[in-house]
């Protein structure tokens, strides 16, 4: 039985944006890539979960075998885990177009500063700047969180 492919890494097919010289940094051109981006990524994950439902389905058999049964319910159990991490991760996708909406996309939750393009492209759903970021686990690391 095939383990479900993970699709929780931001999409790899799209054209990395090129702002020109002294342009504002997140204007409409901007807004609208990460949109596309991240309603691409969101369509990825929702094709997912329909190919799993399928799977499930089709593969649903009651084997009389106690070790067979076990296997397909593992991995039953291993595609359900990752379909739940998707779908936070489509909630958070969701939160993600809400903000380019209200145009406050882009920016550092903590701190304010702007996130950046690249660092955006990796993770569309980023709300903190590198340092931002590597501060929060820092302490997390610190507090064994």
């Amino acid at each position: 039985m095939p383990v479900a492919e993970q699709k929780t890494e931001a999409p790899k097919k799209f054209t990395p944006y090129e702002p020109a010289p002294g342009e504002e940094y997140m204007n409409e051109k901007q807004l609208e890539h990460f949109r596309q981006i991240l309603l691409g990524w969101k369509q990825e994950l929702m094709e997912e979960v329909d190919r799993t439902v399928r799977h499930l389905q089709e593969e649903a058999n009651n084997y009389a075998d106690p070790a067979d049964r076990a296997t397909q319910e593992e991995g039953f159990s291993l595609e359900l885990r990752t379909r739940d991490r998707e779908r936070k991760l489509l909630k958070k996708i969701n939160e993600t177009i809400d903000k380019i909406d209200e145009e406050d996309y882009g920016f550092c939750e903590a701190c304010g500063v702007e996130i950046g393009i690249r660092r955006l492209e990796a993770r569309p759903t980023a709300t903190l700047c590198v340092d931002c970021k590597t501060l929060a686990e820092l302490k997390e690391k610190q507090l064994g969180g």
